[in-house]
C-alpha cells in the first residue's frame, strides 16, 4: 500500500535593521506576490543546508542558520497541496543582494510596512519577530 505524504520545504527569515528580506515570486502559485525566500528540500539534503542554498539562489546573500523559527504544517497553507515548511532565522554572512532563480526581485521591507504576502508568510514573520525582540 502506498501512503500519501506531504512535501517538505524550507523558508528563511532574514532581519536587518527592522526590515525583513522578501522575494517577489516569479512563478505560480502567487506569481507577482511577495514571499520569504525558500523552496523545496532536495532528496538527501539537510533542511539547514536547504534553506541556506535556497536563500542564496533567490537573493544572492550568503547566510548561516541562527535558530529554528518553527514548523508550519497546515494542509491548506499552499494551493499546490500539503507542503510542510521548516522555517529558520538566518544571519547574513556575505554575498550581494540580487534576485535570482524563482525570484523576480529581492529586497528588504520594513517589518511594520509589508506588502501583501503569499502563503502563511505574514504569520511566520510575526512569529519570527517575537523571537528577536
Amino acid at each position: 500500500m502506498r501512503y500519501k505524504s506531504p512535501s517538505l520545504a524550507v523558508d528563511g527569515v532574514v532581519f536587518k535593521d527592522n526590515t525583513v528580506l522578501l522575494i517577489k515570486r516569479k512563478n505560480d502559485p502567487f506569481k507577482g506576490f511577495w514571499a520569504l525566500p525558500g523552496g523545496f528540500v532536495e532528496y538527501g539534503e539537510k533542511v539547514e543546508d536547504s534553506v541556506v542554498r535556497e536563500v542564496s539562489e533567490e537573493t544572492g546573500l550568503e547566510t548561516r542558520v541562527n535558530r529554528l523559527v518553527g514548523v508550519y504544517s497546515d494542509p491548506s497553507r499552499d494551493p499546490r497541496g500539503h507542503i510542510v515548511s521548516v522555517v529558520f532565522l538566518l544571519n547574513i554572512v556575505g554575498g550581494v543582494l540580487k534576485s535570482g532563480d524563482d525570484a523576480a526581485e529581492a529586497r528588504f521591507f520594513k517589518v511594520d510596512d509589508l506588502p501583501r504576502l503569499s502563503f502563511d508568510h505574514s504569520i511566520i514573520i510575526k512569529d519570527a519577530s517575537r523571537m528577536v525582540k
